[in-house]
């Protein structure tokens, strides 16, 4: 993508600021060395904590915790999935095949009992024998653990950099959505600030127009009149609520590109803006205030189901 680059850690960066990534992707490396091949392939998904799945042959299952640090290196949050496959170059195997003859003669025995004791004459095929419990067996020849580490992990990190690059262009796209719709939030807050100065106006013009509706002859006690004004003021007074939902605002526009995991922080602020936007609502009791408030809820909505896909 133009503009991006890439820096030490497997970060991605535009221009100086890190960028904002997707908790879903998908991302594949493939590596050789010396006499074997080594295919890593990574999918991760939506999670509140990050949960590392490992299906790998059982003989690398030595080296899981290395390769869980290094995937937690690069991925803070997610349910991902890491599947790590080694095949032998050429005709060899690193799987022996072994009849367990000792557990083969004592299920025959067994069968052989079974049929004496209930007159059965059934004949046991080689193919029931096969699939019976562990008659099978399956060994592993002796790897070089620490000769095969370099191949899995060049796997490895070439799957974690594909899985990047997908969760960062993901990302790019959230990141764009958040942005636009947080500027047509704070262009509704503009026009909820606006109209607050008019409420209390209004207000005025009609108490005074329900007192001349009572009766013409009570004269209008402008100091009572200006005291319940006062209280009326105070008591739909937003302007608090105004000044700390544009802060939140602020501090997402911060939060989004940090190098850490922000989907949580994007979220509780998500939620403070919904409180401050609803006791505007609550406090002024103007319509166009209320009009204004169901349109950032509905902005609100919008991004908070985005932000469960952010890392």
């Amino acid at each position: 993508m133009k503009g991006i680059r890439k820096a030490e850690g497997g970060r991605f960066f535009k221009g100086d600021r890190i960028l904002t990534k997707s908790m879903t992707a998908y991302g594949r490396g493939e590596s050789s060395h010396h006499d074997t091949r080594f295919v890593a392939e990574i999918k991760s998904v939506n999670n509140r904590h990050r949960d590392v799945v490992l299906r790998m042959p059982k003989a690398l299952q030595i080296v899981e915790d290395e390769i869980r640090a290094l995937v937690a290196a690069r991925i803070q949050r997610g349910r991902i999935e890491v599947f790590l496959q080694m095949e032998k170059k050429g005709e060899g195997s690193e799987y022996e095949l072994e009849l367990n003859l000792p557990l083969v003669k004592s299920y025959m025995a067994v069968i052989r009992e079974l049929n004496e004791t209930c007159g059965l004459e059934k004949e046991v095929s080689t193919d029931y024998i096969c699939q019976l419990r562990d008659v099978i067996q399956i060994k592993t020849q002796d790897l070089d653990i620490e000769g095969l580490k370099p191949g899995i992990s060049e796997a490895l990190n070439l799957a974690l950099d594909s899985h990047e690059t997908m969760r960062m262009k993901e990302g790019t796209v959230i990141e764009k959505d958040f942005l636009e719709r947080i500027q047509g939030i704070e262009g509704r807050l503009d026009e909820i600030e606006k109209r607050a100065p008019h409420v209390v106006e209004e207000y005025i013009k009609r108490l005074r127009k329900k007192i001349s509706h009572i009766s013409t002859e009570i004269e209008i006690d402008e100091n009572r009149l200006a005291q319940e004004v006062a209280i009326f003021s105070d008591r739909c007074d937003i302007t608090e609520e105004v000044v700390r939902a544009k802060s939140h605002l602020s501090q997402f526009r911060h939060y989004v590109g940090m190098d850490e995991a922000i989907g949580r922080r994007l979220d509780f602020l998500i939620q403070e803006i919904h409180r401050e936007v609803n006791t505007m609502s609550a406090k002024a009791s103007d319509s166009s205030i209320s009009t204004e408030v169901v349109e950032i809820k509905g902005e609100l909505e919008k991004i908070r189901e985005q932000i469960q896909n952010v890392e």
